[in-house]
């Protein structure tokens, strides 16, 4: 694709992806690049902007992460956030040292100067700040637009080139006109044109898909339930119908009736040719015995691959594999422009797979957002219970039953998480939570059942609701205690074999979401 885009270069910082989303809010494509990638780099991807990303390191030092200068050369509008800023003023003569106290939280800013940059700002707002240094010397070719008590220089332009920094946050929602501040740098400052919206994205997509298949290719497609697997095969659909086939293995491990759902959306209303297999008895089988989670992932990972490979043999003409990779996927797997110094964790989704089967791979998802791919997946015509349903984890259940996998211990669990769900559904309570799920401990918990004390065959089950934008940072949800309540009561009444039930209050980090 090469839509006008806005350059996001990665200097570290914890809300980089967010950056980048704000961006596509505002109808705009973005791009997370390195700190050190090419200006050639740039004009090839159709760069219309520049935001130098913040980041924890201090421009004085050695080891610190800078541009190549001569991005400043290219004509485009620049724009530095936080340490962003300092870098982008120090290559222009500024100064930056250690202010006297790190400065975190909110400030007040007040507006002493008028550019395109500010407009429709009010002259006295809050904005969110977080750093321990500071652009004091600000070199004669720049000029201040805002300044808060601590920070002289807290917005500034320079005089003569469309180059622009904040030391501020105005991609967090702390910073209440933060939005407005990035909509006036896309729009008045580089001149977007705001083509980048989910239908323009689909037809981009589907005219991709098109000139990529023949019409006498299939395509398989890798189809968990969850939402980027559908959206991925709703898209395919889109633009090649006839030519798709989704492979869908139940391993055992799933939510309760995700069989009948999936046959039920690709079957009954897209009338796809769906393969459905059922392996649940081989994959409890490789997981017999097994208690160490990294473990369990690989013995999960390894009979994926070989139940889809079986089945693909199946599919006369299958040239191509679909798989649902976001960008962030890509991001943090090192597979992105941002190079491998953004490689936070491996996923299973980012390469590995098509060299095992052989196939050519299509990932049409692979530039998007989660947000991005639920609007698509609505206008794709996928329900709506679908589009929003909570994130699952790959390895399915044996992640969330702590020790031993069995087929009992899936079927206690499963029993329990669709309690969890139907109340925080019936409750109003599902969309407002990012991620909600049941944990089986591996401890017996005494109780009393009746009239008797019960013991040995009576389980713990962990409750897990997260609130998150972005899942690389998580918060416990402060939900009412009347749902708990709820949950907990029919737990313990309609789920033979778990008699105590917990909540868990642990944000990320220092915890994952999942347990394992």
């Amino acid at each position: 694709m090469n839509h006008p885009t806005i350059a996001i270069l990665d200097f570290g910082s914890q809300f980089l992806q967010l950056i980048a989303r704000r961006v596509r809010e505002n109808q705009v494509h973005s791009v997370i690049f390195a700190p050190k990638v090419a200006p050639e780099t740039l004009r090839e991807h159709n760069v219309i902007g520049i935001i130098l990303s913040g980041g924890p390191a201090s421009t004085y030092e050695g080891e610190a992460p800078k541009p190549d200068p001569a991005i400043f050369d290219l004509g485009v509008p620049i724009l530095g956030i936080c340490y962003g800023m300092q870098v982008a003023c120090e290559g222009f003569g500024s100064c930056v040292e250690a202010a006297g106290a790190r400065e975190y939280g909110r400030a007040a800013l007040t507006l002493t100067g008028d550019d395109a940059f500010v407009r429709h700002v009010p002259k006295h707002t809050n904005v969110w700040m977080s750093h321990g240094d500071k652009v004091t010397g600000l070199g004669a070719e720049f000029k201040v637009l805002a300044s808060t008590a601590n920070c002289e220089n807290a917005i500034v332009r320079h005089a003569s080139r469309p180059v622009f920094g904040v030391q501020f946050h105005p991609e967090v929602t702390h910073t209440p006109e933060g939005g407005q501040l990035l909509r006036n740098f896309l729009y008045e400052i580089c001149g977007a044109s705001g083509t980048w919206n989910p239908g323009s994205i689909i037809d981009s997509h589907v005219e991709q898909i098109r000139a990529k298949v023949k019409p006498d290719d299939r395509v398989i497609c890798g189809l968990s339930g969850g939402v980027d697997s559908s959206v991925t095969a709703a898209l395919l659909h889109r633009a090649i119908p006839g030519q798709v086939t989704p492979i869908f293995v139940d391993n055992g491990l799933l939510r309760a009736n995700e069989r009948m759902r999936v046959r039920s959306v690709f079957e009954g209303h897209f009338k796809m040719d769906l393969h459905v297999v059922d392996a649940a008895d081989r994959f409890l089988s490789r997981l017999a015995g097994v208690s160490d989670p990294q473990e369990k992932r690989i013995r999960i990972g390894h009979e994926f691959v070989d139940v889809f490979k079986e089945e693909a043999k199946s599919i006369r003409n299958a040239h191509f594999l679909a798989q649902g990779t976001l960008y962030p996927d890509v991001i943090e797997s090192g597979h992105s422009a941002a190079g491998t110094a953004a490689n936070i964790k491996l996923h299973h989704n980012v390469g590995g797979l098509p060299e095992e089967l052989g196939f050519e791979l299509i990932e049409p998802l692979r530039d998007l957002f989660k947000d991005e791919v639920r609007i698509i997946g609505e206008l794709l015509g996928l329900p709506e219970e679908m589009v929003w349903r909570h994130p699952f984890p790959g390895p399915g259940l044996a992640v969330r039953i702590i020790g031993e996998v069995t087929h009992e211990r899936c079927e206690l669990l499963r029993k329990a998480d669709t309690i969890i769900i139907e109340e925080i559904t019936a409750s109003g309570w599902y969309r407002k939570i990012a991620q909600a799920f049941g944990v089986l401990l591996p401890v017996s918990s005494v109780g009393v059942m009746g009239d008797g004390r019960s013991y040995a065959d009576q389980h713990v089950v962990a409750v897990r609701f997260v609130e998150s934008k972005d899942f690389m940072t998580a918060d416990w949800v402060h939900i009412d205690p009347s749902v708990l309540s709820a949950i907990s009561t029919r737990i313990t009444n309609e789920v033979k074999g778990v008699n105590r039930v917990v909540y868990d209050i642990t944000s990320k980090p220092p915890a994952t979401i999942e347990w394992e």
